[in-house]
């Protein structure tokens, strides 16, 4: 019998370019309430954003496309993806 239950995925995302006082962290945060994922965003000293999501595969699949290009003002020129173990992240 085949297992139909959602495989969570985790992933941490460091994005770097014009990201900071753009909106993109309220933007991720819209945009990952929409796909029903879990995780957290946040500015880094360096001017980049640190965000973990946590979701079925398919929609943090969808998150990973949508932060390649984020808001409108927006400019992203680099992003490194780390798979990691699901936490069970709420919220």
């Amino acid at each position: 019998m085949e297992d139909k239950t959602p495989k969570l995925k985790c992933i941490r995302v460091l994005i770097s370019g014009k990201v900071q006082g753009v909106g993109y962290r309220i933007s991720t945060l819209h945009q990952a309430r929409k796909l029903a994922i879990n995780g957290w965003v946040l500015n880094r000293f360096d001017g980049g954003v640190e965000a973990v999501f946590e979701g079925e595969a398919k929609a943090v699949e969808q998150m990973v496309q949508w932060c390649n290009v984020g808001p409108s003002a927006a400019v992203v020129r680099d992003m490194a993806i780390e798979t990691i173990e699901p936490e069970g992240i709420e919220g």
